[in-house]
């Protein structure tokens, strides 16, 4: 099983050393978020200071950004990188696209499957040196003068993972997708009953093998070198969980395990304002359904029964302290979890 880790994004001189310290324990990426901060400027360091390590954003908000302008910041990581780039898309939210970016909502799935056709029909434009002429109902793209061109890579285009919930978004992610990141609140019978069947359904529609379909996620993994380590660990998870749990569009996977009447609780408690008693509303149960919870000597067991067989990577972030040696070796053991992903297929 892939492993990836979270890069520092508030205080970029802390991101090289980092890396260089994600690279030698093993890990096979580099992650950032898009919260408080740029998701793409760490990476663009992170490429800088290591040699093989993949670089991923899980993920940068597309609706907001023009496809081309994200092309090319996108076309400048992989380049500088030697192809290490892996670009994670989400659409995010009609509540956040409408009122803290400014644009206009329509329906996702069929938008995010335009956006990243038209970033390939950028990148094949730049590469071959081609005409751009990609026309669809949500992006029109036709001019590119060899000035606002950057040189070719003679690198694989950029991979793109698609950041999926519902199922809309789940056939889109296998259809044009190299991938999927799925949601931290997504369980594993979520993953096997309801996103599987609609990936490998967009996967049949456009012809593509499951074997270049890198399955991240989702869930979370909480751990230590002690069960107090984790409760606290679990403690993060849960005010994660109430977080978005309150959140209606997350409805179908709390039901999926009964708990609709807590997601109606929580979304009460969002209107309220009571963001910070979310968190006591999930018991250890339900963080469990959601989590693999184990300290160290048990961790690549509680990771193999929560994702094996499903998820081709996940996310590990070690609690502060952890041993470069100690935490070569977790990762080393979890990455010996067998996954279906052989790589992704990204030729011109």
């Amino acid at each position: 099983m892939r492993v990836y880790t979270i890069l520092p994004q508030r205080h970029w001189r802390e991101v090289a050393p980092a890396a260089e310290a994600a690279e030698a324990a093993g890990f096979d990426a580099l992650m950032t978020v898009e919260l408080g901060h740029d998701p793409l400027v760490p990476l663009a360091l992170a490429g800088l200071a290591t040699r093989t390590v993949e670089l991923t954003p899980s993920v940068a908000v597309a609706f907001p950004r023009s496809p081309t302008v994200l092309a090319q910041q996108a076309w400048d990581i992989h380049a500088n990188s030697g192809g290490r780039f892996v670009l994670g898309l989400g659409s995010q939210v009609k509540g956040h696209n409408e009122r803290r970016f400014g644009i206009a909502w329509t329906a996702p799935a069929p938008r995010m499957r335009d956006y990243v056709l038209a970033l390939r029909a950028v990148w094949k434009a730049w590469e071959t040196r081609g005409r751009l002429n990609f026309d669809s109902p949500h992006y029109k793209l036709t001019l590119m003068t060899p000035d606002f061109s950057p040189e070719p890579t003679g690198l694989p285009m950029v991979p793109v993972t698609v950041a999926a919930v519902g199922e809309a978004m789940l056939r889109v992610a296998g259809q044009v997708g190299d991938g999927v990141r799925l949601h931290p609140l997504c369980s594993r019978a979520y993953l096997e009953q309801v996103c599987m069947p609609q990936m490998m359904e967009g996967m049949r529609r456009s012809g593509r093998s499951r074997l270049n379909f890198d399955v991240h996620g989702g869930g979370f993994v909480c751990t230590g070198p002690d069960e107090r380590t984790v409760a606290a660990e679990m403690e993060k998870a849960r005010r994660r969980i109430g977080f978005y749990g309150s959140t209606r569009t997350y409805l179908p996977i709390l039901a999926l395990h009964g708990l609709e009447d807590l997601s109606a609780k929580l979304h009460r408690m969002s209107v309220e304002g009571q963001w910070d008693r979310m968190g006591a509303e999930v018991s250890d149960d339900t963080v469990r359904i959601f989590a693999a919870c184990g300290t160290y000597d048990g961790l690549a067991e509680a990771v193999e029964d929560r994702f094996g067989g499903v998820a081709d990577s996940i996310d590990l972030h070690f609690p502060a302290g952890v041993a470069p040696g100690l935490a070569k070796e977790l990762v080393s053991d979890i990455r010996r979890i067998p996954h279906t992903f052989a790589g992704f297929n990204t030729n011109w």
